[in-house]
């Protein structure tokens, strides 16, 4: 499971690139959506590189993103006594969509998380370097935990 957070705003997006977004769901800075591994999913990454960042997510960074950012329809928060009902915990609900067992939509959570932007602010490189040239943008693999933990 893949997550992908939206680091760049909407002035001067191409056209096609603002479709890609919002497919993705991505409509505005600092949100968050999780993408199955496929390749499909693959290249509509490689189309947004230049304005989001993405890695694997594990599922302690998982659960703790449900726990405080997880939204029910309605916008409500995503609760403990939700999860009973369900006979569940973040733990395992977490486990279970890393796997591929459930998805987000189908337990009617709001697919988008919104976060704040990281504390102590992004890397040195800034918003329009890649990931692998000191910024933030593109494939981070295992670090985007640490971007999404600073930015809960």
């Amino acid at each position: 499971m893949l997550a992908v957070i939206r680091i760049r705003g909407n002035v001067n997006v191409d056209v096609r690139l603002k479709r890609a977004l919002e497919v993705m769901m991505l409509h505005s800075k600092n949100h968050l959506v999780l993408v199955p591994e496929g390749p499909s999913s693959k290249r509509m990454l490689g189309k947004v590189r230049d304005y989001v960042t993405f890695g694997e997510v594990n599922a302690e960074t998982l659960a703790r993103l449900l726990e405080k950012r997880g939204r029910l329809e309605g916008n409500k928060p995503l609760a403990e006594a939700y999860l009973k009902e369900k006979k569940t915990s973040f733990k395992e609900l977490a486990q279970d969509i890393i796997g591929g067992k459930t998805s987000v939509r189908v337990l009617g959570i709001k697919p988008v998380f919104r976060l704040n932007s990281p504390s102590k602010g992004f890397e040195r490189g800034g918003i329009k370097l890649s990931y692998n040239m000191g910024g933030v943008l593109g494939y981070r693999a295992q670090a985007i935990n640490a971007l999404i933990e600073r930015m809960m």
